[in-house]
């Protein structure tokens, strides 16, 4: 039995340089499309009170002390009265939104086209699927005041160091940015300090943009605490 075909997605055609030429007229109709995009993720979006992104793998399995992770942070957050943003996917995604809904917070799923089918998980309250990963990255960074990272791969890392770019060159108001799991992060921060820091390609401040515990709690607290500051400040409303 043969494996079925990837199916040719939205954001490929767009990316696609093999054959620009047959697309020059399509990109222009195309341009509209992605303006859409951005306005239903703004219409639909606007009214989400404060929030915390939660990143972590797809491949994070049911059970595993990752999932329950996971869903103790999303608990956590709906708890201390943030809603939850995920990337709506299985893993990790599914289960802060387990967590958040089953502590009767707000569970929100930002999915994305993917040549393979990933539907959103069963535990959100408000999803949206996107067609470019570029406009579902706005709208994490538009509509969280946090940032709180699980283990993960390729994605997980993406969404990471976009938001360490943005807040690094104050291209957004700084935020939280909270790793769960020392044992996991460990040598990537170890890298950081004894690589990109000792060369002088980052300050102290840049490692300092990110607080890495095992503690669930701890994550929670330097959240609100972060946000309390912010709020007062003027830097972010509810």
């Amino acid at each position: 039995m043969t494996a079925p075909r990837p199916k040719i997605t939205s954001e490929a055609h767009l990316l696609d340089t093999v054959h620009r030429h047959e697309w020059k007229q399509k990109d222009a109709w195309r341009a509209l499309r992605i303006l859409s995009e951005f306005v239903d993720g703004f219409d639909t979006l606007s009214d989400v009170g404060s929030a915390v992104a939660v990143f972590g793998s797809a491949r994070t399995k049911p059970g595993s002390e990752e999932y329950v992770l996971a869903e103790r942070v999303g608990a956590a957050l709906a708890k201390a009265n943030f809603g939850v943003i995920t990337g709506g996917g299985p893993g990790a995604m599914e289960a802060a939104n387990r967590g958040a809904r089953q502590a009767g917070g707000v569970s929100i799923g930002l999915g994305i086209e993917l040549p393979f089918e990933q539907k959103l998980n069963d535990f959100i309250d408000l999803g949206l699927d996107f067609r470019y990963f570029f406009i579902r990255k706005t709208m994490f960074v538009k509509y969280a005041q946090a940032f709180c990272v699980l283990p993960g791969g390729f994605g997980t890392m993406d969404e990471l160091f976009e938001a360490l770019t943005l807040v690094q060159t104050k291209k957004v108001t700084r935020f939280p940015v909270v790793l769960l799991g020392t044992e996991f992060w460990g040598g990537l921060i170890g890298w950081l300090r004894e690589r990109m820091l000792v060369s002088g390609k980052i300050a102290e401040a840049d490692v300092d943009l990110m607080l890495v515990t095992d503690d669930v709690d701890e994550a929670v607290a330097h959240i609100v605490s972060e946000c309390d500051y912010l709020r007062e400040n003027g830097q972010i409303k509810d």
